[in-house]
């Protein structure tokens, strides 16, 4: 059994609300987990059924081969982060990374051994003798880290930690967690909103929307292989371009486009003749100009958005609207024509009804 086992999770509140529906996943020793997605998904609720903070309206949770469904929080051995560093303002940085270990009679000159030694790791060293509110916000979710690693428990939850620091903070911070994650090796569940985030810290990624897992996997497996239009579309900034149209005589049109989808459906483009089906590409796989194996695609520039390493190029095709990624040195002129490739193996296909992917 993995680490952490979580069996058809579900929670209802009183008022009949289902946040979590069938919550199914398996955890190893180690493994650093985020749930993303958006507000309301239920990564947070999920969260909190894990430290104990909710009740499991049904199904099992084991920790270690434990069932731990009945388990109070001290006795489940998670440490967690919260989105607001709760810390004790009337105590220094040292008494507050100190806390938990006081709290459980741990003998002085150990607390301040293991004190000095979490402080060194997180960069506190020379702060703490000073108080909470003479920290930046970073240093002060560096303390809200520091109370939870100092207790060597079996798993860390954090939930949203970086959402209070500004952009730069947040950069660096994510470096940092994703260090003492390294240094730890303690196996970690992290929540987050912010997709970016998610790709840099985690070695999978669980997609949720509406309470239940859209799917689970590696970075590289969310990015190149969604399994839903969701998924596609969460993942990647700018997002994913989506394009909807009905197949006939084996092809799709949109706007002064049309485009034969036997190069990318093959044997399977009888099934599709006559339904709604999602045509996708990313906005950094297009070529500009015409390129052979390529879907070729007409338009007219709207907008430029001009970020340094790559521009943003808006797209008006008639009635559909797209994004495109490229280099800045190759930014075209605003109303100007524009023609672009999109590589057939660069194209997603995704079911209109369903909008699952279609695997070709």
């Amino acid at each position: 059994m993995s680490y952490l086992t979580l069996k058809d999770i579900n929670k209802i509140y009183p008022n009949g609300f289902h946040a979590v529906h069938n919550f199914n996943l398996d955890i190893e020793k180690g493994e650093f987990i985020v749930f993303v997605g958006s507000s309301g998904c239920g990564k947070s609720t999920t969260l909190r059924m894990i430290a104990g903070l909710e009740t499991i309206s049904s199904g099992d949770f084991y920790i270690d081969g434990k069932y731990a469904n009945t388990m109070g929080p001290r006795e489940r051995g998670i440490a967690m982060v919260f989105q607001s560093y709760a810390l004790y303002p009337q105590m220094n940085v040292y008494d507050n990374i100190a806390f938990g270990l006081t709290l459980q009679g741990v003998d002085e000159d150990v607390i301040d051994q293991k004190v000095r030694a979490t402080a060194a790791i997180l960069g506190l060293t020379d702060y703490l003798d000073r108080m909470p509110r003479a920290l930046s916000g970073g240093q002060r979710q560096r303390v809200a880290i520091g109370r939870a690693i100092i207790r060597k428990v079996g798993v860390f939850l954090m939930d949203e930690p970086l959402s209070n620091l500004d952009a730069k903070q947040r950069v660096t911070m994510r470096s940092e967690i994703a260090q003492i994650h390294r240094q730890t090796g303690a196996t970690t569940i992290y929540v987050t909103h912010d997709q970016t985030e998610a790709m840099t810290l985690a070695d999978r990624i669980v997609v949720m929307k509406e309470g239940r897992i859209q799917q689970v996997g590696t970075p590289h497996d969310l990015y190149f292989d969604p399994a839903n239009v969701f998924v596609a579309g969460f993942i990647g900034e700018p997002p994913m371009n989506f394009v909807k149209g009905t197949v006939k005589d084996g092809k799709i049109s949109f706007g002064s486009n049309t485009l034969d989808l036997s190069k990318k459906l093959g044997s399977k483009l009888s099934e599709y003749e006559g339904k709604l089906i999602i045509f996708a590409y990313r906005p950094e796989a297009i070529v500009l100009g015409e390129q052979s194996d390529s879907y070729v695609i007409n338009g007219e520039v709207e907008l430029t958005e001009m970020l340094g390493d790559n521009t943003n190029v808006y797209v008006n095709s008639q009635e559909d609207k797209t994004i495109l990624k490229v280099d800045p040195h190759d930014t075209p002129e605003m109303d100007a024509p524009i023609t672009f490739s999109v590589p057939y193996k660069s194209v997603y296909l995704f079911d209109g009804e369903t909008e699952d992917v279609i695997n070709c």
